[in-house]
């Protein structure tokens, strides 16, 4: 692959998060041009790519990997098409990057991992929290000894608001969003590896659909390999904001990551405290989201590994599967690879 500048990169998927992938393309990375935009639904690609100004859409994605004026491809479709989409990408010689999660089995997992290391070229995941400063100072102060050794850890996901549940495929909690708690916990427990996990979840904002496969809250415990214990929580309507934290507390100190509030103002009236909070993942994580892109961009460019590797997408994948198994048996189960 012979890497031009500005570095030409096609975005599949003009959704939700496609979108704000494709405006950090095209508007917010010296270096890199917007070169293409796939979706399969009608006029989707063609609306993002007049918005953005770019003017080559396509609703067959093939013809966007057959383009050889396309270097790199973000992935941004439906979680459950992530894989397919990688190793189409990785055979047509493109370097990839894949919103999380990168696969949905650990078959699938695999077949991408081969599938970029056979055609050589990178494969980066979207764990975001990874590239948030405070999540990324904690993991560089745990590195660096300044914790101790981490003893207990704590990750959670609430999600601002529940809408509709019906198109919500089964087991989304786990591998949608717990997966990036699990990667979270990784993180922040460098060098230790998940060996058993037990988990607990139900439908308690909906009931009336958990007989269609819904799960709306759950909690996980892990255990390490190194001993330290984990718990994971998520839940997918917290009606203050969207509410991401974590937390590692070590034999010498203790790490809090994660701060729901718009500002650092807070008011103080006749009713009480109050403070403004964030509501949506791209207020909060704004910032984290156009720094993966930035890596992965200047990694295509100069080559090395990207610090969210197919493996730990792969690994993470594992501890949510574990998670369902939990689930499905009621009881702790061993992270079986």
């Amino acid at each position: 692959m012979t890497t031009r500048h500005p570095l030409p990169v096609g975005l599949i998927g003009a959704g939700r998060m496609g979108s704000f992938h494709a405006e950090t393309l095209a508007h917010r990375l010296p270096g890199v041009r917007l070169a293409a935009v796939a979706d399969p639904a009608p006029g989707a690609a063609r609306r993002l790519g007049d918005r953005l100004g770019c003017a080559t859409a396509h609703t067959e994605i093939g013809e966007l990997l057959a383009d050889p004026g396309v270097e790199a491809v973000v992935i941004a479709t439906p979680a459950r098409t992530h894989a397919d989409l990688v190793e189409a990408a990785a055979r047509a010689g493109k370097a990839v990057y894949c919103e999380k999660p990168m696969a949905v089995s650990l078959a699938e997992a695999d077949r991408a991992i081969t599938a970029a290391a056979d055609a050589g070229v990178l494969l980066q995941v979207g764990f975001n929290r990874r590239y948030d400063t405070g999540f990324r100072a904690a993991h560089d102060k745990i590195v660096a000894g300044d914790i101790g050794t981490p003893q207990l850890l704590r990750s959670l996901t609430r999600d601002p608001k529940l809408a509709d549940p019906a198109p919500i495929p089964p087991w989304t909690i786990f591998l949608e969003t717990l997966i990036h708690d699990f990667d979270t916990l990784r993180f922040l427990n460098p060098g230790a590896e998940p060996v058993e996990v037990f988990a607990m979840a139900d439908a308690l904002l909906r009931p009336d659909f958990k007989d269609r496969g819904l799960l709306d809250t759950a909690v996980v415990t892990i255990r390490f390999d190194n001993g330290a214990l984990a718990t994971a929580e998520a839940n997918f309507q917290a009606v203050y904001g969207y509410d991401v934290r974590g937390e590692v507390f070590g034999s010498a100190s203790m790490l809090t990551m994660g701060d729901i509030r718009r500002s650092h103002l807070t008011a103080y009236g006749p009713d009480g405290i109050a403070a403004d909070c964030v509501t949506y993942d791209q207020d909060l994580f704004r910032d984290a989201y156009v720094a993966e892109l930035a890596d992965f961009t200047d990694r295509v460019r100069s080559g090395g590994t990207p610090p969210v590797t197919g493996e730990d997408a792969r690994a993470a994948l594992s501890i949510a599967l574990a998670a369902i198994r939990s689930v499905t048996t009621g009881g702790p189960v061993r992270v079986d690879e």
